[in-house]
């Protein structure tokens, strides 16, 4: 195993490495939870340095294919990425039924989903955050922040502002649980009936805080998804500010093409 990595293919030997461990994971013979081979295995079994066989492993981190965990090494990831499909994830029957989208969204994936409540409380909008509620910058608002697990894995970690206006007079949203269907079924319970959503997508490297609070590779991508929850009356009434493991989700859009 592992000698199909070519040495006249012109590549640099540590990425002729990286391709051939990628296609066994690929293929399953390296299976999901299956260690990767150790700086000192891949030396000899392809007769390299510990050097290449260092960047051999480092260049398969970004491909999402992989977890590292200090002091035990490289595993095979042990879960194919969430299917986001912003058509689906926030229709009202998924909140009638009383399941939040990220419920929603893992039932049907056939993952068990899970949910650490970080915070519940009143905080100062950040300038970012003001400018999509159309309020001052530090305005008081409400804060919700969470952490949703996959399978009991980390995936996101997502806080939600509300105006504090609206956030006072429906005491569910205060509670660190809201009930069936989420702060959306909330909201339309008490007239904000939703509109539209509204979301902005960035890629970027975590952060340290991001990387221990998603259990991340050193150096591994987020996706920053900001999305504006819009009511029938026009009013920006929750702003949602998530940081997902970039290789645990696939984003899938429908966009119209009329005019």
């Amino acid at each position: 195993m592992g000698t199909a990595a070519s040495r006249d293919s012109g590549q640099p030997r540590y990425l002729q490495i990286a391709e051939d461990l990628a296609q066994q994971i690929r293929s399953g013979v390296l299976a999901p939870g299956t260690k990767v081979p150790s700086e000192s295995e891949l030396m000899a079994r392809y007769s390299v340095s510990q050097g290449t066989a260092r960047k051999a492993v480092a260049e398969l981190r970004p491909t999402g294919l992989i977890d590292t965990h200090h002091g035990k090494g490289s595993f095979v990831k042990s879960q194919p990425p969430v299917r986001r499909k912003s058509s689906d994830r926030f229709r009202r029957s998924h909140r009638k039924a009383g399941k939040a989208a990220y419920l929603a969204e893992s039932e049907q994936a056939g993952k068990t989903a899970g949910v650490t409540v970080l915070y519940v409380g009143p905080t100062e909008a950040p300038a970012e955050i003001a400018e999509r509620l159309g309020v001052p910058d530090g305005t008081k608002v409400l804060a919700r922040r969470r952490l949703y697990f996959s399978n009991g894995t980390p995936m996101e970690e997502a806080t939600s502002y509300l105006p504090w206006d609206i956030a006072e007079a429906i005491p569910e949203l205060l509670a660190e649980n809201p009930g069936g269907g989420g702060i959306y079924a909330r909201l339309e319970e008490n007239g904000y009936t939703l509109k539209e959503f509204t979301e902005t997508v960035r890629a970027r490297l975590a952060t340290k805080q991001e990387t221990s609070a998603l259990s991340l590779s050193p150096g591994s991508p987020v996706i920053h998804l900001i999305r504006n929850a819009e009511s029938e009356e026009g009013r920006v009434v929750e702003v949602c500010d998530t940081i997902m493991a970039a290789d645990q989700f696939v984003l899938d859009y429908r966009i119209p093409a009329g005019d």
